[in-house]
């Protein structure tokens, strides 16, 4: 007897669990029959969006075409209708149709390629939101890097007031209409896998990240669906932002703990918008500390982490935004 048929199916789905780059899985099917049913029962997954097909598509939908050229790669390994070897051509790579052989997904990490956002040279957005049927939170952090050891605080680093204002306001619209595209992708995985317990979808570049927790996905399993004939509207569909109020916090200038230093720190932490029944005051001295932990565990720890430690101490100004 092989050596490696002893191993009970439990230690086998703890490698596959371990594993979790959903393509080697895929592999693994062709292996033998044992592994052919083993695969599908792996909990955790890495699904790594590593090609775009369509160089020449406009740029502000490469988003959508990540997702709709999903890992060509794949085409020849994986069919839900059809042994794992046999050749595939599909017509439309949704995120659900990857995962559709993996019945008992726990974790679920999407990495995408690269990040949604437009920036000049020099400036630095990382977000995080967390989500359930729709925006729960975000937490946004942007700075434009600068000379290490810079002692220059009479530089105009940051033009006019004004300017400066509308720029970090642009930084986070574009944070959350690119949160909320992601989050429209991920509504048919959530659909389909119903034990799943968390989804992360990120980029390679580190700039956002969207996140679903259980309770999270229960509240957009619960929601009602749009028509199964919209359902995958790629070019232009996202879910939509609700009415939220945001706390900004700015410094002209930032020295780390390095010695570097950073222009126009701000840190701006979204969430729906408080309701105007009790006591308004506790309510927002409520939320204040609310946002003060968001922000704490957004990025962790390293040159992130301490930016937003130091912009915490700052002023916060609170501002409102409708629906969009």
């Amino acid at each position: 007897m092989d050596g490696f048929d002893r191993l009970p199916d439990s230690l086998i789905l703890l490698i596959f669990n371990s594993v979790s780059d959903i393509k080697t899985l895929i592999r693994c099917l062709s292996v033998s029959k044992r592994f052919n049913s083993l695969v599908p029962q792996t909990e955790s997954l890495f699904l790594r969006v590593d090609r775009v097909i369509s160089p020449d598509l406009d740029t502000d939908s490469i988003l959508f075409a990540f997702f709709k050229s999903l890992l060509k790669s794949i085409h020849d390994l994986f069919n839900c209708d059809q042994k794992p070897t046999a050749t595939l051509t599909l017509t439309q790579n949704s995120p659900a149709q990857i995962l559709c052989r993996f019945d008992r997904i726990r974790a679920l990490q999407i990495e995408l390629p690269a990040g949604d956002l437009k920036l000049d040279k020099g400036v630095v957005i990382k977000w995080r939101a967390d989500f359930g049927k729709t925006l729960k939170s975000c937490v946004i952090l942007g700075f434009r890097t600068a000379a290490a050891n810079s002692d220059d605080d009479s530089a105009d680093v940051d033009f006019d007031v004004a300017e400066g204002l509308k720029a970090r306001v642009v930084w986070t619209i574009s944070a959350l209409i690119a949160a909320s595209a992601r989050h429209y992708l991920l509504k048919e995985v959530v659909k389909e896998h119903k034990e799943m317990e968390r989804l992360v979808l990120k980029d390679k570049e580190g700039e956002g990240k969207v996140v679903m927790d259980k309770e999270g996905l229960r509240e957009c399993r619960m929601e009602t669906t749009a028509p199964e004939s919209d359902e995958w509207e790629w070019e232009a569909s996202r879910t939509m932002v609700p009415s939220v109020r945001m706390r900004m916090r700015h410094k002209r200038r930032v020295q780390l703990n390095n010695g570097s230093w950073v222009e126009g720190a701000t840190l701006v932490v979204v969430r729906p918008s408080v309701g105007k029944d009790g006591d308004g005051r506790s309510e927002v001295a409520a939320a204040d500390v609310e946002d003060a932990e968001l922000a704490t565990t957004a990025f962790g720890g390293g040159v992130y982490g301490e930016a937003v430690q130091l912009l915490l101490k700052s002023k916060g100004y609170l501002l409102e935004m409708n629906s969009f």
